[in-house]
């Protein structure tokens, strides 16, 4: 008795679907490298944003600034959406402005597209924030003729539970006194800085340090970045005498930067003002990693930086009307 098989389905050859089954393991693996459903959310938020004052019944309710509003709050939640599909390292700068634009829209627009929209925006923006991507794999370790140790039973993600932990509390242990930055010795009186716009770029808060002075060491923060572009940059000095002045229009900081700051504070985007010290900080530090200040003033013990980069320097001794007692 022989038994027929469907054509392309015999041991010879693929089936007919390998091509689809390579497209959709592809997709798949794309889709598990950057915040999908968070992209999909904000784009489906945004075209309901855009769908609803564009529908004919909305014109019992009237489009007005509500209408207007609703078509530019919608494309910019698409725009974000689409931003965390192919821009997945700027997930944390979108997620923040998604949520805040979906808030928004409750107020600006028709109730934030009926509470749709606006439930969609915030939910996407939250999962876009909060996505991790997956650990790379490790590399395969090489063949060793003895046997591996016994390792101890349970379970070993009870090691990454804790290990965050002990990382978060050793940010908030001071550190040694006799830890001092290349720099050298700060001085006596720490200098005034102040700048309307201070834009870092990969900015990491390490923690609290002594710095060494000549009268002692000093508790500083220390503010860690790749880069810093600063507006209206004015330094002045309070190391007795006569006070020194330094004013930059512009001031670029590239390389290894590292601020040792007394006391700091500005308006975080601009909208929200806080001054912390090494007394204050949150605990654990937490700074998003994009973000910009306004309005900033500080007191600075140290600064390194590998290029600093000025535009319209101008030096001299600081005007009367400035200098300190």
């Amino acid at each position: 008795m022989l038994l027929r098989t469907a054509p392309g389905h015999g041991p010879s050859g693929p089936p007919p679907t390998a091509r689809a089954v390579r497209l959709a393991r592809a997709l798949r693996g794309w889709r598990r490298t950057r915040p999908f459903w968070a992209g999909a959310l904000l784009i489906l938020g945004g075209a309901e944003l855009l769908v609803v004052p564009l529908a004919p019944w909305t014109v019992l309710v009237g489009l007005g600034l509500g209408g207007i509003a609703a078509l530019g709050i919608g494309a910019a939640l698409a725009a974000a959406g689409l931003f965390l599909w192919f821009l997945p390292h700027t997930r944390h700068y979108v997620g923040i402005h998604a949520v805040i634009l979906a808030v928004v829209s409750f107020a600006a627009t028709n109730l934030g597209g009926f509470l749709l929209g606006a439930l969609l925006g915030i939910a996407g923006g939250a999962m876009g924030f909060a996505w991790t991507p997956a650990p790379a794999p490790e590399p395969p370790r090489p063949h060793s003729p003895e046997p591996a140790p016994l390792r101890p039973e349970g379970p070993p993600r009870s090691l990454a539970a804790v290990l965050p932990v002990v990382l978060l509390a050793g940010l908030t242990v001071p550190q040694r006194a006799d830890r001092v930055p290349a720099a050298g010795t700060a001085p006596r009186t720490p200098t005034t800085v102040t700048t309307t716009r201070f834009a870092p770029s990969g900015l990491t808060l390490a923690g609290v340090e002594e710095v060494r002075t000549a009268d002692g060491p000093r508790r500083v923060m220390v503010l860690r970045m790749r880069a810093a572009s600063l507006s209206d940059y004015r330094l002045r000095t309070h190391d007795g005498g006569a006070e020194f002045a330094l004013d930059v229009a512009e001031l670029h900081l590239s390389g290894d930067v590292t601020l040792y700051l007394t006391r700091f504070s500005g308006c975080v985007q601009g909208l929200v003002c806080t001054t912390f010290t090494p007394d204050t900080l949150p605990v654990p530090p937490v700074v998003p990693p994009f973000v910009f200040l306004t309005d900033v003033d500080a007191e600075q013990a140290l600064v390194t930086s590998d290029t600093i980069v000025a535009d319209g320097l101008r030096i001299g001794p600081a005007p009367v009307e400035e200098a300190g007692p």
